[in-house]
């Protein structure tokens, strides 16, 4: 078992003042807040040494920002590093250079080097603090080895500061401005690298401590004294060796050079990294072409053919999550053959081994017939304090194994991520690798320092050739860059700008950028000043990131490599967009689809919920095109100059969650956008893949009624399969021991944690079987009624639950009964009836050959709920020629038998049976449980009651898996049974899903607060809004939103002495119904709409729960006459601020602002507070 661990205690450094008091203070990242303490720690000698400073946008710049606080949390020091110098004595994409020719013994690089822009501290703490944060600085950026510091040459830093930093001395030819002083602070006087060699048994004392404090695992699994046992039975295949602070051992790293590279192969896709075995020619690194060839054709050219592809010795960037899967080849990348003690001469290339984009049972593995080219991390600790020095172990632990190019290590999925990781690259494991540790890979020349970025020249192109040979966009790549080298702009005249990285004079890396032209549509779509404050940036400091290639053995510079190009481009944030493309196959891996392995480092960034203009009615007042244009909806990545020193927590927990139901969406959508913490193992099953993938046509999507939680644009803006792997299947069973679900009978997906969410759907409903010709009733079959159909489904009946369903029948109609006289049989009372109906009447099929058959209802409340508007549907279906049938129970399809195709279905009434010729059955009478689902959550003896038991945190009885949605039903324990999830927004229910599992995940530390007594016997209170919408029959656009409630008959409620008030214009026979319904608090708490014309559906959700008077005092224009078109009314200019998305924001800062005891005292408290 390999075990890795890190020792958490965080320490506070204690600081002297110049009186002789003491303070314990520590450093952590600056955030906004602190910006006015900041400020009132400026002094004379601020502006003197660094000049006049805006201390927001300085922020917002810089590369890093350090605070030092105090026991009470006050801020008693401050300090901005960039990389480039404070002062303008140089262009900022030039100071290598300038540095090398007028200063001596410079070894300063853009990878080594930051540059102090501020420091600012209480005086008397100044001596301290300054100490204390440049310690940081070298602690938090592990490559850091210089902070340089321009200070104009009349001016002579304080005491305090002037013993941190030191004078850089000039060259005798330098030209630079006297001006000027460089001052330089070296990272050996802060934090120097580590000491690293082999073990002694005398380490032992100085290790234990690391070895056990903090650490259960280690003390049940290992003895006392197996740490001594690994120092003390050192061979040559098995090394220990520890790092040194001083003359203490405060880290330690046991090495093996046996790897089993033939079981590591099993489980993971090492193509990449050539198995992780030494190359040989007859390995089989791609899939045997199989042309088809005359019998008498030539056999020995098609052999050598093949013997070149599989020989060729080209290498592509990295296939990880935040990789690129082109539709039309495999993206792949290697290793390169050197020793670090003999680099210089030899070239970066690497085989190629195709990644294939599925994985099935056609599924190729390359074969690796070479010796184990790999070596092992057994065991490693260190102490937290010098963790990020963790890559100095690789030094000597790859001179011990000179003639391995790669170190391994595993790790356990549930372990948090280490820094020492966060330089290796993650291997993709097989969709369903059951192994139950990740596998991370480093190659020897991810050691070397001499990475070094450049403006792309004429020069590169061979170069740049090599490295994306069998990159799918290779020519895209190679055109852009061209046109770069050639013009400098696109065809439409926007700037471009190519970069290179090169390692000892080879090209690694290469990346095209144009400038972002579209910033205001950005801003306007995407909740993008989330992450920067858009005021403080000028248009050419956008740029849109177009390609990124870099090979994997230096993955660990794709940061320093954005960091570069944004100085060398003078950018301050790259954005990168992910267009929406199909991805067919059963096992869809997470792609980029596009070329960039940066993704990964980047920042996915919500999209803002749209207003959809009136813009006739608004005229001049309409927003400008460059918002309210259409186009292409993608999924926005962003990165700007304060996160390129800033990493996101890897989570590689396997979460595994189980129906594309809109509950399982939000879920996912919920963990992709957590900016901090990115999962590399969410897993979605489902029957038909990702939801939304067929873009050829909506018309099917009519079938059913729309919830509106998501809809294509949203799904193009989250593209969930840039993060999320799919496995196309039906769940069929659960292994809780072995904790891994089975697919489709046959395939095994291993979780961590398995969500459940596949709600209930439409079941095949089998006939009661009552012989008609003795004229039987509803009352002598009722009771067999409803049951599941166990036989074979006929071809033409159908159950329509999802969009692939929807597509399948809208097909299967227009092959063989449009053109037909035959009879279509809709059967159920459930509101998508009338929208199928609807459906086919679109469809061109006479309403004469609809027949619409309504089962009893099992309550009185029908769907629509609604008379006015249940009258003008029955209109429209009269009109239409659609026969009608109530209180109808299926007792026959044929004569009895399981039918291949249903020509004929008998039903009982509450009189006599009828029989009618049947050329299509449409069934959406028997809504529940999936039988395979159920099957399987009874069979892993789950708690089932009719529906998946759960708790108020989600929790089934196994703590592994939760479940939500219309599947679940409460405990009986809490005395519900009325409310389920079924009654509430399902999107919302998948964020609460989402947020309480976070906590699982989250290093972040939480304010706790202990909940009330009594409290984990209510169940949780959900408040965002039901909805549902679709068009019936007749045409009319429908809109419902509700309340989440239990339903009750709209007259009956109408009774209710407590009801409020109902707001109704139009008539639903005219098509232009709006009903609103004001509850006793004022509140909006329900929306009708029945229209003929399409009405903005989106602004209208927005209404739900908004108060009267915020409707520009809604009830007093009702009560008036001033209103009498409600359409027409939520289309002027004064309500777009209602559906604005910030609108809620507004709201609760003035919430804030009424509710602080300044303006209580002013206006002697009566005060009115919006709910």
């Amino acid at each position: 078992m390999f075990s890795f661990f890190l020792v958490a205690a965080r320490k506070m450094t204690t600081i002297t003042s110049l009186r002789g008091d003491t303070e314990l203070v520590s450093a952590r990242r600056t955030e906004s807040r602190d910006v006015s303490d900041i400020i009132g720690l400026f002094s004379h000698f601020t502006e003197a040494i660094f000049g006049r400073i805006d201390v927001t946008h300085l922020l917002e710049k810089s590369n890093l920002a350090l605070t030092c606080c105090n026991e009470k949390n006050e801020v008693v020091a401050h300090a901005a590093f960039l990389d480039y110098p404070n002062w303008n004595v140089t262009d900022q994409s030039d100071w290598e250079s300038f540095l090398h020719e007028n200063y001596v013994n410079n070894k300063c690089t853009p990878l080594n080097t930051l540059f102090m822009h501020l420091f600012v501290a209480k005086e008397e703490y100044a001596a301290g603090c300054s100490q204390e944060v440049v310690r940081k600085a070298f602690i938090t950026v592990p490559e850091l080895q210089f902070i340089l510091l321009f200070v104009p040459a009349d001016e002579n830093l304080e005491p305090d500061m002037g013993n941190v930093f030191e004078r850089m001395m000039t060259a005798p030819s330098s030209v630079v401005d006297t001006s000027f002083t460089l001052l330089v602070c070296h990272r050996h006087q802060y934090h120097p690298q580590l000491y690293i060699r082999k073990a002694r048994l005398e380490d032992y004392d100085d290790l234990m401590p690391i070895w056990t404090r903090w650490s259960k695992i280690q003390k049940e699994t290992y003895s006392e004294y197996f740490l001594a046992d690994l120092i003390e039975c050192q061979d040559e295949e098995n090394q220990a060796i520890v790092c040194e602070d001083g003359d203490t051992a405060v880290g330690f790293m046991s090495l093996c050079s046996q790897v089993n590279v033939s079981m590591f192969q099993e489980f993971f896709d090492l193509g990449p990294f050539c198995g992780l075995c030494e190359p040989l020619p007859e390995d089989t690194l791609k899939m045997p072409k199989r042309p088809s060839i005359p019998e008498d054709g030539d056999k020995s050219n098609q052999t050598s053919e093949e013997t070149k592809s599989v020989s060729s010795r080209n290498f592509e960037h990295i296939h990880d999550q935040d990789a690129a899967v082109q539709k039309d080849g495999a993206i792949t990348i290697s290793h390169t053959e050197m020793s670090l003690g003999d680099v210089r001469g030899k070239d970066f290339k690497a085989l190629a081994t195709p990644l294939l984009e599925t994985e099935g049972k056609e599924t190729f593995h390359p074969v690796h017939r070479g010796a184990s080219n790999a070596f092992c991390i057994r065991q490693f600790c260190i102490d937290e304090e010098h963790e990020t020095r963790s890559l100095d172990f690789l030094h000597y632990a790859f001179k011990l194994f000179p003639d391995k190019d790669f170190c391994v290590m595993l790790v356990p999925h549930h372990v948090p991520e280490f820094h020492l990781i966060q330089s290796f690259v993650r291997a993709v494991p097989f969709c369903t690798s059951r192994f139950d540790h990740e596998l991370y890979v480093f190659h020897r020349a991810g050691l070397l320092k001499s990475f070094n970025v450049r403006r792309a020249t004429t020069n590169d192109i061979p170069g740049v050739k090599v490295l994306i040979e069998n990159l799918s966009l290779n020519e895209s790549i190679l055109n852009d860059l061209k046109m770069f080298i050639v013009a400098r702009r696109d065809t439409d005249g926007t700037p471009v700008q190519a970069f290179i990285a090169e390692v000892l004079d080879q090209i690694v890396g290469v990346s095209v950028i144009r400038d972002e032209m579209d910033t205001e549509y950005i801003r306007s779509h995407y909740n993008i000043e989330d992450f920067i404050h858009f005021n403080y940036y000028e248009q050419e400091e956008h740029g849109h990131l177009h390609h990124f290639v870099l090979n994997p053995a230096f993955r660990h510079y794709t940061k320093h490599f954005l960091k570069e190009i944004l100085r060398l481009a003078h950018k301050s944030s790259l954005y990168y967009p992910v267009y929406p493309q199909d991805v067919e196959g059963k096992f869809q891996n997470p792609c980029a689809h596009s070329l960039t392995s940066a993704l990964h480092y980047m920042f996915p960034v919500r999209p803002r919920r749209q207003i959809v203009y009136p813009l006739e009615e608004l005229g001049i007042n309409a927003p400008s095109e460059q918002v309210s244009k259409d186009q292409v909806h993608y999924s926005l990545n962003h990165i700007n100059r304060k996160q390129v020193l800033e990493s996101k927590a890897s989570i590689n927990a396997r979460i595994v969650v189980v129906g594309a139901s809109d509950v399982g969406i939000s879920f996912l959508e919920t963990l992709i956008f957590c900016p901090h913490l990115k999962f590399n193992n969410l897993t979605l099953i489902s029957v038909h893949g990702l939801p939304r993938k067929d873009l050829r046509g909506s018309k099917h999507r009519r079938f059913l009624i729309n919830s509106h939680c998501f809809n294509d644009e949203d799904y193009a803006q989250m593209s969930l399969c840039s993060w999320v792997n799919v496995v196309v299947g039906k769940m069929t069973g659960i292994n809780r021991a072995a904790k891994y679900v089975v697919v489709s009978k046959e395939k095994k997906v291993p979780y961590d944690y398995l969500v459940l969410c596949t709600g209930q759907k439409y079941q095949v409903l089998s006939p009661t079987g009552a012989d008609i010709s003795k004229l039987p009733t509803n009352r002598e079959v009722i009771s067999k009624w409803p049951q599941r159909y166990t036989g074979e489904v006929p071809s033409n009946h159908f159950t329509l639950n999802d969009d692939q369903d929807c597509l399948k029948a809208m097909q299967w109609l227009e092959e063989n009964v449009i053109n037909s006289e035959g009879n279509i049989i809709v059967y159920g009372n459930t509101i998508d009836i009338y929208t199928t109906v609807e459906t086919l009447l679109s469809l061109g099929i006479n309403g004469s050959c609809i027949h619409l058959i309504q089962p009893p209802l099992s309550s009185n409340v029908t769907c629509l709920n609604n008379n006015e508007i249940e009258s003008a549907v029955q209109e429209a279906l009269s009109k239409a020629g659609v026969s009608v049938y109530y209180d109808s129970i299926l007792a026959q399809w044929n004569e009895g038998d399981d039918p291949d195709l249903i020509t004929c279905a008998a039903f009982t009434t509450n009189t006599k049976p009828f029989k009618l010729q049947c050329s299509a059955f449409f069934s959406f009478a028997y809504r529940t449980v999936d039988y395979e689902t159920f099957k399987a959550i009874n069979d892993a003896c789950l708690v089932f009651d009719g529906r998946l038991v759960i708790d108020t945190q989600f929790h089934t009885t196994d703590v592994s898996i939760r479940a939500a949605g219309p599947l679940t039903k409460y405990s009986r324990r809490y005395y519900v049974d009325e409310w389920t999830h079924s009654n509430f927004n399902s999107k919302e229910i998948g964020f609460e899903l989402a947020t309480s599992m976070l906590n699982l995940f989250d290093p972040t530390p939480k304010p706790f607060s202990k909940p009330p007594e009594g409290s984990d016997r209510l169940i949780p209170v959900y408040k965002g809004c039901k909805i549902k919408g679709g068009v019936l029959p007749g045409g009319y656009n429908y809109l419902h939103i509700s309340k989440p409630e239990i339903p009750i008959r709209l007259d009956s409620e109408l009774a209710l002495c407590d009801h409020g008030m109902e707001i109704i214009t139009g008539e639903a026979r005219h098509g232009n119904y709006f009903r609103m319904h004001i509850n006793k608090y004022n509140m909006v708490d329900s929306i009708t709409c029945f229209s003929k014309e399409p009405f903005p559906v989106s602004n209208y959700i927005c209404l739900y729960g908004q108060h009267e008077r915020l409707l520009n005092d809604l009830y007093y224009r009702w009560n008036e006459g001033q209103i009498t078109d409600l359409y027409s009314y939520f289309r002027e200019p004064w309500s777009m601020a209602i559906y604005h998305d910030r609108f809620i924001d507004l709201k609760k800062e003035l919430r804030q602002i009424l509710m602080s005891e300044q303006v209580r005292k002013m206006t002697g408290g009566c005060i009115l507070l919006f709910r």
